[in-house]
């Protein structure tokens, strides 16, 4: 967490938590939910424009990386500053890249090290590493199964509505928190 943040925070200790405002979809890419998007239904809806608008902005996306975390709930937030902002997860908390070497990288950049690989119902490959859970990113997916080739992962399948108890997060702290949009 930057220094900055943690000062923040400090000085202004009582700022009320902010939920439904970002979203993490399942390329890694952040979503910037205004009240009139947030109108249109759950991030995780499907529904056209819900999700809102993808931040372009290169700093503020590696602030929001080196800021990014969860609570004792499995609730991932962005802290901003002295403000958690609660994140609307439409697939998982993480969203793995992989090397060569099939090493993955969180879309935070984090490194971490695979610690099972699994399958859901539709196909979508997660991988379970020293960070926790996270979707593989579709452009590696041929990574994973030459990992698999080599022996190097056993995949389990899976379902993915059992994904965030099992592995303790939440796919939605809006909606978990009975927090509803008039």
């Amino acid at each position: 967490m930057d220094d900055i943040v943690r000062q923040a925070m400090a000085k202004w200790p009582n700022v009320p938590d902010c939920f439904g405002w970002l979203g993490l979809d399942s390329r890694g890419h952040w979503h910037m939910r205004d009240d009139r998007v947030q109108g249109l239904g759950a991030y995780q809806s499907g529904q056209e424009g819900a999700k809102g608008s993808v931040l372009r902005h290169e700093k503020l996306v590696e602030f929001i990386h080196r800021n990014y975390d969860a609570d004792e709930l499995g609730r991932w937030f962005f802290q901003n500053g002295p403000q958690r902002v609660y994140i609307e997860l439409e697939v998982a908390p993480h969203v793995w890249r992989l090397n060569e070497i099939f090493e993955p990288t969180s879309h935070t950049g984090q490194k971490a090290e695979a610690l099972g690989c699994l399958v859901d119902e539709v196909g979508r490959v997660y991988l379970h590493t020293s960070l926790g859970l996270g979707l593989v990113h579709t452009w590696d997916v041929v990574l994973v199964a030459q990992a698999i080739e080599q022996g190097l992962w056993q995949p389990e399948d899976c379902l993915a509505q059992e994904l965030p108890g099992r592995f303790g997060f939440v796919i939605s702290p809006q909606q978990g928190q009975g927090i509803s949009k008039a």
